[in-house]
């Protein structure tokens, strides 16, 4: 089954596609061009809004080669958009390398994926079920 999700462009931008079939994502590209200069964050606007259907997300996502090859995520790492946003899509970019980077309007700039969204119910209680890790946290299975 096919997820329909409804586009309405609000600049001269590309549709977003699947490059590949089986892709988990779409490439989003920028809308300006912006000069993002070292350790600064900007919000770049995709040229598109778009309708979710109830009961599902995007999730925004860095692209790989952007951060390998020239030091460019985003600054929120992972972005949601609930299916009741109606506004642009932006992506806040971070430049974490000591040059000054151009993005180019028409250039990919992240990846969008859909996901199912599960509403929870909370219930509250006195304990916690026990488990073989309990409180540990952070480093609790060690390095080797």
């Amino acid at each position: 089954m096919d997820l329909k999700v409804k586009i309405k462009k609000v600049a001269d931008v590309k549709t977003p596609f699947y490059s590949h079939k089986g892709d988990s994502g779409v490439d989003l590209y920028a809308a300006e061009d912006y000069l993002l200069k070292p350790m600064e964050r900007k919000l770049i606007g995709t040229g598109i809004k778009i309708e979710i259907p109830y009961g599902y997300e995007a999730q925004i996502r860095p692209k790989s080669g952007l951060a390998l090859e020239h030091g460019i995520s985003h600054a929120n790492s992972i972005g949601t958009i609930d299916s009741s946003y109606r506004g642009e899509i932006k992506i806040p970019m971070i430049n974490f390398s000591d040059k000054p980077y151009k993005i180019e309007k028409g250039k990919k700039i992240g990846q969008m994926v859909f996901t199912k969204v599960e509403e929870a119910v909370f219930e509250e209680i006195d304990k916690l079920e026990e488990t073989t890790r309990n409180e540990q946290g952070f480093g609790s299975t060690g390095l080797e």
